[in-house]
């Protein structure tokens, strides 16, 4: 399969162009290469190489920054996203996120749910799925949580940052999630995309758990013993409000490809020895 990937730099798009280069010919753009938002440039680039698969990993994702931002959110996002799906015959996969929920719900979220996306980040992100659906019939929009992989600047290490400089760290036990590692959802993305069942889906791995407990694992897996201590979100000002609950559902994933996402502190387990075999190799 003839891939092409864009966001290929950041930390979903580095395992996409591992996972899809091991199934066929890939290529990878990113933001120094084109502008996803600029039509002529994307439609250029889509034409010499003639994919047969577009992967959209390109996003704006820093949820405090866009509530100053939503004209590069939702250039990046939604404008973008329909300028990709628009590109080529050929399918697209969009990104989402479980920001489109309110959080308000106490049992795991169905692609089918209603959304009830909150901040401008959430906003731009429901619009993008939208995107897509309108450009293209052949979309797989996948919803995923809580991401973290190579290259991010994500909560785990953020986490394992704040441990080598505080004496003890206080974390949110009231924000419910699923941890996905990239590497992971980029291997749900290649079996979905093996298929033609298009659609709205959420990719993450298995289980959930508050930041709290996310921490706590973080750092008994990477062997540190610094001190947690649970509190509640309301504790800390933020410029976007975060959904309290958002579980979702790979139900319908799994149905459609038969491929399992694995436990998230396993994903988690295989993150963290990634991570220190490179550390190690520099």
């Amino acid at each position: 399969m003839r891939t092409l990937i864009f966001g290929a730099k950041g930390q979903l798009g580095r395992d996409l162009m591992t996972v899809f280069g091991d199934a066929g010919e890939v290529s990878g753009h990113d933001v120094d290469t084109v502008d996803i938002a600029d039509r002529a440039a994307v439609e250029r680039i889509v034409s010499e190489f003639n994919p047969e698969l577009i992967v959209n990993a390109a996003a704006y994702t820093d949820v405090e920054a866009a509530e100053g931002n939503e004209a590069k959110a939702f250039a990046v996002n939604e404008t973008g996203a329909g300028i990709l799906a628009a590109s080529a015959g050929a399918p697209v996969v969009y990104y989402s996120t479980d920001y489109v929920f309110g959080g308000t719900k106490t049992t795991p979220y169905l692609p089918d749910d209603a959304v009830d996306p909150i901040g401008v980040y959430a906003r731009s992100k429901e619009a993008g799925e939208r995107a897509p659906r309108a450009a293209n019939a052949r979309h797989f929009i996948v919803r995923t949580a809580w991401l973290y992989g190579p290259g991010g600047n994500n909560f785990v290490e953020k986490i394992l940052r704040a441990a080598s400089q505080r004496p003890s760290l206080r974390v949110v036990d009231d924000e419910v999630g699923s941890p996905t590692h990239t590497w992971d959802l980029a291997l749900a993305t290649r079996a979905l995309a093996a298929t033609t069942a298009y659609g709205t889906y959420h990719a993450v791995n298995a289980g959930a758990c508050s930041r709290y407990e996310f921490a706590l694992a973080i750092l008994e897996l990477a062997g540190l013993r610094t001190p947690v201590e649970p509190c509640s979100s309301a504790e800390f000002s933020t410029k976007a409000e975060r959904p309290l609950y958002s579980v979702l559902s790979n139900a319908k994933l799994e149905r459609a490809t038969r491929h399992a996402m694995r436990p998230w502190r396993d994903a988690l387990a295989h993150y963290v020895k990634r991570r220190t075999a490179r550390i190690q190799s520099t």
